[in-house]
């Protein structure tokens, strides 16, 4: 693993955000759900596909706050622009489950 000095992870930017919306995602590759995030006034909504369909389903979702990085460059996932990185640890299966603060906090708040 490369060393990263704290200017490194000054560059990547992790705020919370609300699930608004989320839907099935049944033209990806693997199966993934389609979710639109809410990060504040600052950020504003922004979407994202997300291969996490071992342990959500869409309308368990709306609601839930997790943690995404939020300045990569938007990236083409099918015929779905993706905006954000939603993030997640593997189990010990390897299947996505996803990080979020552990109370409510207010959205667009950046990890540190």
């Amino acid at each position: 693993m490369t060393e990263a000095t704290f200017d490194d992870f000054l560059k990547i930017d992790v705020r919370v955000g609300t699930v608004l919306r989320a839907e099935p995602y049944p033209e990806a590759r693997k199966p993934a759900i389609k979710l639109w995030i809410d990060f504040g006034t600052e950020i504003g909504e922004k979407r994202t596909s997300a291969q996490i369909t071992a342990h959500y389903r869409p309308e368990t979702l709306v609601g839930r706050q997790v943690m995404a990085v939020v300045n990569f460059p938007p990236r083409q996932i099918g015929k779905f622009m993706s905006e954000v990185l939603v993030l997640g640890m593997p189990d010990e299966k390897g299947e996505v489950v996803l990080v979020g603060p552990d109370h409510t906090v207010p959205i667009g708040g950046r990890l540190h």
